[in-house]
């Protein structure tokens, strides 16, 4: 479920963050199948934005979704560590609460939500907020 490429990571607490993300797919009543997260640096992501969604820029997380069923969760989550780390200095917050932000906002699209348009992106933060505040 964790994993790490191109970067020394070692995420903590897993059983917890394990359990946090069933329990919040479960809230919306879908089913949890396999999610893979892997960590990662910069470049690593930054290859991936442009090798498989063409863009050519920095990007905290990229989510692939693997299932073909709407009602079950299943796919890849990479999130760039330095950028997480960045983030949590812009936005004046912790490294661990950036890096959960950031683990469920990929949880989030794997579950049908988008931030394309002005509304998508804030209901994409409230229902992270909501999920965040899961997280005990």
């Amino acid at each position: 479920m964790f994993f790490v490429e191109e970067i020394n990571f070692l995420l903590r607490n897993k059983n917890k963050i394990r359990t946090w993300i069933a329990d919040s797919i479960a809230k919306e009543n879908l089913d949890l199948r396999k999610i893979n997260f892997i960590f990662s640096s910069d470049k690593y992501l930054y290859d991936l934005n442009v090798r498989y969604l063409s863009h050519k820029t920095l990007t905290d997380v990229i989510t692939f979704e693997q299932s073909e069923n709407t009602k079950e969760i299943s796919g890849e989550i990479y999130i760039s560590i330095p950028r997480v780390k960045e983030n949590a200095k812009q936005f004046r917050t912790t490294f661990v609460n950036e890096l959960h932000r950031v683990m469920i906002h990929g949880i989030l699209h794997l579950m049908g939500y988008d931030d394309k348009t002005a509304e998508e992106a804030e209901m994409m933060r409230k229902k992270e907020d909501y999920y965040l505040s899961l997280l005990v």
